[in-house]
């Protein structure tokens, strides 16, 4: 009995879930990742520098003693390099079991995105990497980008 009421509860949970999105800002422009892969908002932690990496990989940082990759998503953007500052956060991410940390400029809010609002790309863009988008959404008259974290925040190469 107790079991099923939990399958229940979790069923519920992951249903109430799947529209959401965390919007973030990246430069000028708006981004949403599923909720289902957010983990926690952090502030910026001192980051330790790993060589040959990919350059967006910043290095590792330490998370309650757990060891997690950051990436920089302006650098997997293929954005120019900003300092950080005080609005700098991370969002630590979890895929498969997977942890890393994806720094944005800062974190605007969670929305309700359903699937019918989101749109293919235009085929108009030469250097844009298709595969982090799943597509693009307006959300109170802004254009949100639509990334596919597990293709975004998996790297194409770590080596730590």
């Amino acid at each position: 009995m107790q079991k099923e009421l939990l399958h229940s509860k979790v069923d519920e949970f992951e249903e109430a879930m799947k529209d959401m999105y965390l919007i973030f800002k990246v430069d000028d422009q708006f981004y949403g990742i599923e909720i289902k892969y957010v983990i926690e908002i952090i502030g910026l932690l001192p980051i330790t520098y790993v060589p040959n990496q990919e350059e967006y990989v910043k290095g590792i940082i330490n998370l309650r003693g757990k060891i997690i990759p950051v990436i920089d998503a302006r650098m997997r953007l293929s954005k120019p390099q900003k300092e950080y500052n005080e609005r700098t956060c991370v969002i630590v991410t979890s895929i498969d079991d997977f942890l890393a940390g994806i720094i944005v400029d800062h974190v605007s809010e969670v929305a309700v995105i359903n699937k019918d609002q989101i749109s293919p790309l235009p085929q108009t863009y030469e250097k844009v990497d298709e595969r982090f988008f799943r597509g693009v959404a307006s959300l109170n008259e802004r254009l949100v980008l639509i990334l596919d974290c597990e293709t975004f925040v998996k790297p194409d190469r770590i080596n730590l």
